[in-house]
């Protein structure tokens, strides 16, 4: 997950970076750096990612492309 996905699939579940925060088990600065491409650990960067997952965001690389998809009641 790249930066620009999370913040694509948090802006898309109308999550705060508060509510991603909370989801994820981590601090709201921790969601904020790694949104600014600042460096996070990886087990950081694992939480957010399921917490958005089981949220139903489903993220996707293809030729140098990333996307993410949301359910539509987002």
């Amino acid at each position: 997950m790249t930066p620009t996905q999370l913040k694509m699939a948090r802006t898309g579940l109308r999550w705060t970076t508060d509510d991603l925060a909370r989801q994820a088990h981590v601090g709201r600065m921790t969601v904020a750096r790694f949104e600014r491409g600042d460096t996070v650990v990886d087990s950081s960067i694992e939480k957010m990612k399921a917490a958005l997952e089981a949220a139903g965001a489903d993220f996707t690389r293809k030729a140098g492309k990333v996307g993410v998809a949301v359910p539509e009641n987002g």
